[in-house]
């Protein structure tokens, strides 16, 4: 080593290491605060005769127990430089590895499945880390499943440096499986018998995570509270029960909403809405609606009736008027809907419901007037990894409508369709948008059916590039009156270059036909802006493939990408 200069500034070099083995060497040396700083020679003599065991420390919870290390310090130009040449030698490796949970919790599958995940495995390098954040996920796994009182009984790492080798060896006392005991209500706006529908167990069922974290949601999806907290009291547990509490904030009664929006598809609008939250202690809803925009006007009420309980069901029954005008159609249109809504059916929110729909409506040139009753089942289900910045999940819905000729319709009508969204990120900025729309139908009489009930494509949220509904089968006059059969896909790549700001591709295609299917393809750019109103896009599509009216469209829409 040579001479070291009064008040040198420090350089640090560490060879030999890599990413994550490198940053804990650098967090473990002593000498890394001082890096580029004035320090006197006797403190970095000092921390230098330290280094060598610093780094050998700072990689043994890595599994690297057999580490030489050349170390080197120097007069510079710049000042003096602290070397490291790290040999990390050969890592430890598991040789055994023996887990054992006693009594009947090891065989719970999600148990088994922790102990399976277990890392890291016999022949893999042994890292610290990993063993105690497996050991935590075991613990953590026990406790959701109601072993509140389990405990490690034995935990032992046993290196062995003359083989290379670890053996692991772990042991659990879950102890007893605690049940679920009395669940306890505040004074609120409702009965303790009507909030008793939403727990979603039976009072002595095995306690669980999963439920608690159920019944907290299904609570907070009413929309009666402001704040919903569900804990088990700890303090309380015996003799294998635990009794919950749930402490509720009543929301305000009535709740006020007004929004503006622009979308070329419909123009500049404004949305209205007013909700009653509660009408009486069994929870009744009502709703009014109102939207106004240049090229539409809907009204509606909606009156809502909770049915808690096991199949968490709720009935709906409304009344809507709409005014809708396109380059293709205008309707004038009411409807009177009456539906039953399960959300947890098998995975899916299940949506069953009957409605009327009279109106008159011109389309293709023709006018005319139609009565369609018919029953009409949904499907839906939406997993988004973040509600307001997904980056992965999807959408999907599935539906069937039918409607017999002879009971209040002027055609019978047997129509399904369905539509999927896929989102998927992409690096740290990108995402991938896929989407998919299906439809079929067979009909008596389709010049019956109003527009709401056939098959369009063109549009904002259909086929970019070309106008609102301008893609369907044509009439003799060359009328777009829609079809019975659509398809339509997309796919679209976003790519934010700040955290609000960034640009799209996408091709986008599809038809709405009655016979003979024919492709229309649009390519495109645009613009992406997370505003505080939600996702602002702006669209320039092209149409490639087409037989209708080439040219540039511009689209713009707010609101969720999903």
């Amino acid at each position: 080593m040579g001479g070291v200069a009064q008040g040198a500034e420090l350089q640090l070099e560490v060879e030999g290491v890599e990413d994550e083995l490198k940053d804990a060497v650098l967090e473990r040396l002593t000498l890394a605060q001082y890096v580029d700083r004035d320090v006197a020679p006797a403190t970095v003599r000092y921390q230098f005769d330290d280094a060598t065991t610093e780094i050998r420390e700072a990689l043994e919870p890595f599994g690297y127990y057999r580490v030489t290390v050349d170390a080197e310090l120097e007069d510079v130009a710049q000042g003096v430089r602290a070397r490291f040449d790290i040999d990390l030698g050969e890592p430890i490796r598991v040789r055994a590895l023996n887990i054992r949970i006693e009594g009947e919790a090891g065989e719970i599958p999600e148990v088994a499945a922790a102990i399976e995940a277990f890392a890291p495995k016999v022949g893999e390098r042994l890292d610290h880390g990993e063993y105690e954040s497996s050991k935590r996920a075991i613990s953590g796994v026990l406790r959701a499943f109601g072993y509140l009182d389990e405990e490690t009984t034995a935990s032992r790492v046993a290196v062995r440096l003359e083989n290379n080798a670890a053996d692991v060896e772990l042991r659990w006392n879950p102890g007893p499986r605690y049940r679920f005991g009395a669940v306890r209500f505040p004074d609120v706006q409702f009965p303790r018998a009507f909030l008793a529908g939403y727990v979603p167990w039976k009072q002595g069922a095995n306690y669980s995570n999963e439920k608690l974290l159920e019944f907290q949601q299904r609570l907070t999806a009413t929309n009666y509270f402001e704040t919903v907290a569900v804990q088990p009291n700890l303090e309380d547990r015996a003799d294998g029960v635990i009794p919950i509490d749930v402490l509720l904030t009543p929301n305000e009664r009535n709740s006020y909403s007004a929004g503006i929006y622009y979308s070329t598809d419909f123009g500049a609008g404004v949305r209205l809405e007013y909700e009653r939250r509660w009408l009486n202690d069994r929870g009744h809803t009502l709703g009014a609606q109102v939207e106004y925009s240049q090229r539409l006007e809907r009204y509606g009420l909606t009156y809502g009736i909770p049915r808690p309980g096991p199949e968490d069901r709720n009935f709906t029954f409304g009344a809507a008027y709409a005014d809708e005008e396109s380059d293709t159609a205008r309707s004038r249109s009411a409807r009177i809907a009456a539906a039953e809504s399960r959300k947890r059916w098998k995975g899916f929110t299940r949506t069953l419901g009957l409605q009327y729909l009279r109106g008159d409506y011109e389309i293709g040139g023709a006018r005319r007037q139609s009565t369609v009753f018919f029953a009409e089942g949904t499907l839906s289900r939406r997993r988004l990894d973040d509600l307001l910045k997904p980056r992965n999940g999807y959408v999907l819905e599935l539906g069937v409508r039918l409607a017999p000729a002879e009971f209040l319709s002027d055609t019978s009508l047997a129509q399904a369709w369905a539509s999927g969204r896929y989102l998927r990120g992409l690096g740290d900025d990108g995402r991938l948008i896929t989407r998919l729309d299906l439809g079929a139908m067979a009909v008596d009489d389709f010049d019956e059916l109003p527009p709401e009930l056939r098959f369009f494509a063109g549009g904002d949220r259909s086929v970019r590039g070309f106008d609102y509904q301008a893609i369907g089968e044509q009439n003799a006059d060359g009328g777009v009156i829609g079809g019975e059969y659509l398809v339509t896909g997309s796919v679209e790549y976003e790519h934010f270059f700040k955290e609000d700001w960034g640009a799209a591709v996408f091709v986008d295609g599809g038809d709405a036909f009655k016979s003979d299917f024919d492709m229309n393809v649009s390519v495109g750019i645009g613009a992406r802006w997370r505003s505080p109103v939600g996702m602002v896009r702006l669209d320039f599509g092209k149409p490639v493939i087409t037989d209708l009216e080439d040219g540039w469209r511009l689209h713009l829409t707010i609101g969720p990408t999903l």
